[in-house]
């Protein structure tokens, strides 16, 4: 008898193309996709169940398949593929759905692995943050909102479950920002924008990991670990290297405004209440003071080698969104003459203060 997995969100993009991919791992003898709504994609061979894992039938579902893997991918910081898309919904399928897919997981007894999605962004973003973040790092204040929060409240009941049922392997893959052609992350619709707003005196560090990237390590904590590694944990999962926000704007040839935090927060707002993209206050605080996450533990002890590096999974993305309002060597040579100016006012500003105070 082969494996039954159980994939939770599998009516977004992401979660059904793992959908399809799980399928083709021999050790996979059935794969049960589960999501509150129908997908719009196809799901090859695996057995749809619409249910809400909000609700106690969820249960019910892992019972009658004597399911012995989850793969718990429905936590997520967008709206995609969830009825309404309202943030109060969001928020109860990433924490009420946990904490009722967890509850059925401690009472089967047939599930034996766990695998959960979470996010970076648990690390929250402040001005204080080290420059890289291990995985034992302990953020300088809880996130006090949005998705942030969520993750951070998801990963304390995911410990409290594995504390109940030492006997299931449970892994936490906190993923730095996915990007590709099919990305649909609220990063990825600002980094679409024709003129993307920044934070005016800060050139945030970023990381990505690329969406194959994502499937493939998803894949390896699904399955039986390899002599020498080990699938449960928790690791940090990115593309090695980082990228500025403003070489980001110069590959995808999109001029940037910057503005003063309150009116990056007030255009925030404004963006999100016209549907135009989720600006959240957590996504202004990433383009405010960056984050970067260490990847040791991702290659000695899970033993997975991302295929694209965080610029290699830019390129993917910007190539998937065509050209922006400016060339690229445009943008490029913009910036570095305002650099130029910038740095020959400050020269020249200098010896008048000093001769000012003599």
């Amino acid at each position: 008898m082969g494996k039954v997995v159980l994939v939770t969100g599998a009516a977004r993009q992401l979660g059904g193309r793992f959908v399809r991919r799980v399928q083709r791992d021999p050790e996979v003898e059935r794969v049960i996709a589960v999501d509150a709504v129908p997908p719009p994609h196809r799901l090859g061979s695996a057995l749809f169940v619409r249910t809400d894992i909000r609700q106690s039938a969820i249960a019910r579902v892992l019972a009658e398949h004597a399911v012995d893997t989850v793969v718990h991918l429905a936590v997520t910081g967008g709206s995609a593929g969830i009825g309404g898309g309202a943030r109060s919904t969001v928020k109860e399928t990433n924490v009420i759905g946990t904490m009722q897919l967890l509850g059925a997981c401690q009472k089967s007894p047939t599930v034996r692995r766990l695998v959960v999605k979470s996010s970076t962004s648990v690390y929250g973003g402040a001005p204080r943050d080290p420059a890289v973040f291990p995985e034992t790092a302990q953020p300088k204040a809880l996130p006090a909102g949005g998705f942030a929060k969520d993750a951070a409240e998801v990963e304390g009941y995911v410990r409290g479950f594995a504390r109940r049922r030492p006997d299931v392997a449970v892994c936490v893959l906190r993923f730095a920002n996915i990007l590709g052609p099919r990305a649909d992350s609220p990063l990825a619709e600002y980094f679409s924008m024709p003129v993307m707003p920044t934070v005016l005196g800060y050139d945030p560090r970023l990381q990505f990991v690329h969406e194959d990237d994502v499937l493939d390590v998803l894949g390896l904590a699904a399955r039986e670990p390899k002599p020498g590694t080990l699938n449960s944990g928790t690791f940090n999962i990115a593309g090695d290297g980082v990228l500025l926000l403003s070489q980001c704007s110069r590959r995808l040839g999109r001029p940037t405004v910057p503005l003063l935090l309150p009116a990056v927060t007030w255009v925030g707002a404004a963006l999100r209440a016209v549907g135009v993209t989720d600006f959240s206050p957590e996504q202004i605080r990433l383009l405010t003071h960056g984050r970067v996450v260490e990847t040791a533990q991702m290659r000695e002890v899970l033993g997975f080698e991302p295929l694209y590096t965080t610029a290699e999974a830019f390129a993917d993305f910007a190539r998937s969104r065509g050209r922006g309002l400016l060339p690229p060597e445009r943008v490029g040579r913009a910036v570095d003459r305002l650099g130029r100016l910038l740095d020959v006012g400050v020269s020249e500003e200098v010896p008048l203060r000093e001769g000012a105070n003599r």
